[in-house]
């Protein structure tokens, strides 16, 4: 056969089959009586509703074996692994071996298998940080998770914090830094962003690094990412110590209206958020008849008792309050 046959003989073959397809899949009546097909998940079937003609059998079947009547039985049955998340430094896609030491039926292993268990374990650790910047990286997110602990962070901030040290560390910031100055900066700046401040020495108390490191890291961190972060508002310290002080909806209310007052006046200007937050708290509590100490607030904002003296007054005379 000549060339020209063979190519006129393998185009009108792809032809022919292209048609098939396209005439199989194009198939929804009956080929024998011209009725309407319908699909038969239980049996995996395609027939014809009035003759009872199969026109195909064997579909796979790609949904779930288990049956859900509700959207909460469905979530319980649903078999699905964990959402990645930055703050893992391999995103949580890795394997981890439990450290239980048994075995699937809740059993105990026996010595020598768990000597091999915990040799597979020690070489998991191995594989899961390939390279020094995964170790890095590892360790700087595991810093972080344990600062916003210690902090009461929500988890918005650790990720936002965990996505900020991967920017530091791709754009190559950290040499000449110590790894727990950048990741200690990037959970103060995440923190802030997020509109859940916590002030410096709050951050020192549970950080490695000194309080100079962390400023001169902070600023040096949101000036070479381009971070936007706003100056600090008073208002987002005061239902924290409404809370830790066991104060009620009324003080907070209260605490919010007296420095809308003084930020109308000029008066927060220059002066730290966390002391008039702490001043608008304890004012206000005066005004609502409700027990709390100077000390009592002093402690659960982290400043002296000297600076809650001086701003409260300044606060009530801004809301136009008459002391006795």
């Amino acid at each position: 056969m000549s060339d020209t046959g063979i190519r006129t003989y393998t185009e009108k073959s792809r032809t022919e089959s292209t048609e098939q397809v396209d005439s199989t899949e194009s198939v929804s009546t009956c080929p024998e009586c011209g009725a309407r097909l319908e699909a038969d998940s239980e049996h995996g079937e395609t027939v014809c509703t009035e003759c009872g003609l199969v026109v195909e059998e064997d579909e796979i079947d790609r949904g779930p074996e288990w049956r859900a009547f509700d959207s909460a039985e469905k979530d319980q049955k649903s078999r699905v692994g964990a959402p990645t998340t930055n703050m893992m430094h391999d995103k949580g896609l890795s394997t981890n071996i439990g450290w239980q030491d048994k075995d699937a039926y809740g059993k105990q292993l026996s010595t020598r298998q768990r000597q091999k268990m915990q040799r597979l374990r020690t070489w998991n650790e191995r594989f899961r940080t390939r390279d020094s910047k995964e170790r890095n990286l590892k360790q700087a997110l595991g810093e972080i998770e344990r600062m916003a602990s210690a902090l009461g962070l929500p988890e918005n901030v650790r990720e936002t914090a965990s996505v900020i040290y991967r920017r530091a560390l791709s754009e190559n910031l950290l040499p000449g830094r110590s790894i727990e100055g950048v990741a200690t900066a990037a959970l103060y700046t995440a923190a802030r962003q997020a509109g859940v401040p916590r002030s410096l020495d709050e951050i020192e108390r549970v950080s490695r690094v000194d309080r100079m490191e962390l400023t001169r890291t902070y600023r040096y961190i949101i000036r070479e990412l381009n971070l936007e972060v706003k100056p600090a508002d008073p208002e987002s310290y005061i239902p924290r110590f409404v809370s830790d002080l066991d104060l009620s909806d009324e003080v907070e209310r209260r605490a919010r209206d007296l420095i809308d007052a003084a930020r109308g006046d000029g008066i927060l200007s220059g002066k730290s958020p966390v002391g008039l937050a702490a001043a608008a708290v304890y004012a206000a509590a005066l005004l609502c008849n409700e027990k709390v100490t100077q000390n009592d607030v002093s402690g659960v904002a982290d400043i002296s008792e000297v600076t809650i003296r001086n701003r409260y007054k300044e606060l009530l005379e801004a809301g136009e309050v008459a002391t006795a």
